[in-house]
This record gives structure tokens, C-alpha cells and sequence, in this order.
């Protein structure tokens, strides 16, 4: 099988911000203005039989209980509105994206290749430390508008991510602590804290055992499948929807692996999208295959950017590129040494980005 076409794009730029949450959603409302300002030009993206007013309405419902619930949440995001001269509500409206695909009916969203992700811990890997790999896999557009950001707001951690401004893909956190995951479809799904406000909430915590409690909030909209680790080695997979979760932790090797679908017993029926949960599975497959084929003690950043590169059962492989049948794209990549808070990182595919790194100042020693 031929190679895929490679063009090296330019690296992801670093915002640092600090003050307040309303100083920090502020910056960030004024870095990304753009972005934002696009995002909430939505009509053409509101569901069929929904009215721009109703899809509001919707969102408010979400709100509301944000409000009461994380009201730092609602003003970093009422700040970041501010900033960029839009619609606080509307922007809101951007973070919910539960109500951003047909109502459920008989299934979940249809998503495409939304990521890949793989942890090593002892004794697979080479130094004993805990690693955590991620592919990211959305629409060309969103590799566009990539950021990395660093906050400091106030007493709370620390914390890098890495998205576009408006959402989080990915964070860590100068307590030690690692976010990835990748997203399911739940069909349980029903009005709360969005999930991609769960993700900010848990980038807060400052111990594993509080992050694993953030992800199952009783109040929580829906779950992405949460993958979840501490420097102190401890890794906590946390696969949810939004009434029901079951917790995993790496095999006796020290691997985990987890794509866009439920594989434990008691999730299965909460599947909403089984069509797609075949093509999730074949890079679940593949990324055990040859995560599991790696000798103990061997595993080290190297291997498993070689893993993320991986082109084997195109157009449905872990390095995803670009294909008539699929509108999903490797938008970025990264791999953390939990242990020691060093993040490296791309944008584009692993197999020909330019690798960027990231590390904490007084980081919590594992």
C-alpha cells in the first residue's frame, strides 16, 4: 500500500494567560475572536426542524444548570463572549455539543475517527514511566485553528490544552494530572453539564480519585470516554454515558487502549451509533495489536509515535489522512510523560509534523 501524500504543517502557537477566570477567558476571547466569531455564525450547522431562537432556547436549558452548578464554567465563557464582541449565549451554545446532531431517535451522532488513544505504564515502558498517546481526528478545518494554551487562573492548577479556543481536546495539569479521550455516542444523552465543560471542570483537579469523580457527576449531560492519569502512576479509564460509566485501568502488561466506542460488557447497550463502532474497532484492533506486540520494558515516546503513524486498514487507520469516504482528518497529536509533565506535540499526522514541547514548572513529582 502506497504511502499517504505528506505536506509538514507549521507548529501550534502557545497563549499563556493568567489573572482571574474572567482576565483569562477574556485573553482567550481575544485571541481566538476569530474563531469565535465564526462558531457562533451557526445557522447553517442547527439540526433540520430547529430555528436558530429554539436552538438558543436549548442551550439555555444547559446553561442554566452550568450556572448553578460551575458558575466560574458560565463566566470564563461569558468573558470569552465579551472579548470577541458575540452572543454569550450563543456561545455558550458552541460548547454544548449535545445538541449539536439530530435528536437521538433510534441512534447517536454519526462521528468519524474523533481519536485514538494509547497508555503505557510499567512495566511496559523503558524508564517505568507512565505515557499517554493521542491522535485527534476531526474535520480539516479544525487543525486550522489550533491552540495550545496555558492558564493560571487564581488558586487552581496549572493546566496546558490543546483545541481551538472554544473546545478542549486535550490537558494536563501542574498537579499531575493527564486528560485525553475520545468521544462516544451515548444514547442516554439528556439536558446538563455538557461534557465538554466536564472536561474544564476535571483540568481543576488536583488528585486522580477527583477527577474520576468530576467525569461521573451526577448532573453530566452525556461522557466521553475519559482517559485519565496521574504521575503518581495510577491510570483510571473511564468509559460513560450519561446515566451509567465503568471504570478500567491498563492490563497486567501496563497498556490500555481506547477509540470512539464502548468495548466494556455493561456499555454496550448504550452504543448509539453501531455502525460506526465497527470502523471505531478496527483502530482499537490495530492500536492493541501493535501496542501488545512491543516487548516489556521497551515502550518509549519514539514507539508509540511510530504507533500513532500507523497507516495499516486505510482510510480507517490510527493516522488518519485525507479520503473521499471520510471527512475526518489527524488533526493533531500528542504524547505525555505523566511522570515527569512533559508534553510533546503536533499538529497534523504524527507521520510528518513538527514536533513541539511543553513543560511544567514545579510539577508534581510522581
Amino acid at each position: 500500500m502506497s504511502e499517504p501524500a505528506r505536506v509538514t504543517p507549521h507548529p501550534i502557537p502557545v497563549l499563556r494567560v493568567s489573572g482571574s477566570v474572567h482576565d483569562v477567558g477574556g485573553a482567550i476571547g481575544e485571541a481566538c475572536a476569530d474563531v469565535i466569531r465564526r462558531a457562533v455564525a451557526f445557522d447553517d450547522e442547527i439540526p433540520p426542524g430547529r430555528t436558530r431562537q429554539e436552538q438558543l432556547a436549548l442551550a439555555d436549558r444547559y446553561r442554566a444548570l452550568t450556572a448553578e452548578a460551575m458558575p466560574w464554567a458560565t463566566a470564563e465563557v461569558d468573558a470569552a463572549a465579551e472579548a470577541a464582541d458575540v452572543d454569550p449565549l450563543a456561545l455558550f451554545a458552541c460548547h454544548v455539543e449535545e445538541i449539536w446532531y439530530e435528536p437521538r431517535g433510534s441512534g447517536g451522532p454519526a462521528i468519524e475517527g474523533r481519536c485514538s488513544d494509547l497508555v503505557a505504564t510499567a512495566p511496559a515502558t523503558a524508564d517505568g514511566h507512565t505515557w499517554v498517546a493521542h491522535n485527534n481526528d476531526m474535520h480539516a478545518a479544525y487543525g486550522e485553528d489550533l491552540i495550545a494554551i496555558e492558564r493560571r487562573v487564581e488558586d487552581d492548577p496549572a493546566v496546558l490544552t490543546i483545541g481551538n479556543g472554544i473546545w478542549i481536546s486535550v490537558g494536563w495539569n501542574d498537579a499531575g494530572l493527564s486528560l485525553t479521550g475520545n468521544e462516544l455516542s451515548p444514547n442516554d444523552e439528556r439536558v446538563g453539564v455538557p461534557r465538554e465543560l466536564q472536561v474544564r471542570a476535571m483540568l481543576r483537579d488536583r488528585s486522580l480519585d477527583a477527577m474520576v469523580g468530576t467525569a461521573l457527576r451526577h448532573d453530566r449531560a452525556s461522557s466521553y470516554n475519559n482517559v485519565l492519569a496521574a504521575a503518581d502512576g495510577r491510570v483510571v479509564n473511564v468509559e460513560g454515558s450519561a446515566t451509567a460509566a465503568e471504570l478500567t485501568e491498563p492490563d497486567d502488561g501496563g497498556r490500555l487502549v481506547h477509540t470512539n466506542h464502548y468495548v466494556c460488557d455493561s456499555m454496550l447497550g448504550y452504543e448509539g451509533d453501531p455502525a460506526y463502532a465497527e470502523r471505531s474497532a478496527i483502530r482499537y484492533r490495530r492500536a492493541w495489536e501493535l501496542l501488545s506486540a512491543a516487548a516489556p520494558g521497551s515502550v518509549d515516546a519514539p514507539m508509540l509515535r511510530t504507533i500513532l503513524s500507523d497507516h495499516e486498514h486505510a482510510p480507517d487507520s490510527i493516522c488518519r489522512h485525507a479520503h473521499e469516504a471520510r471527512t475526518s482528518v489527524t488533526c493533531f497529536w500528542c504524547i505525555a510523560d505523566v511522570t515527569e509533565g512533559r508534553v510533546l506535540f503536533g499538529r497534523g499526522n504524527p507521520c510528518d509534523s513538527i514536533e513541539q514541547e511543553f513543560a511544567f514548572e514545579g510539577y508534581a513529582a510522581g
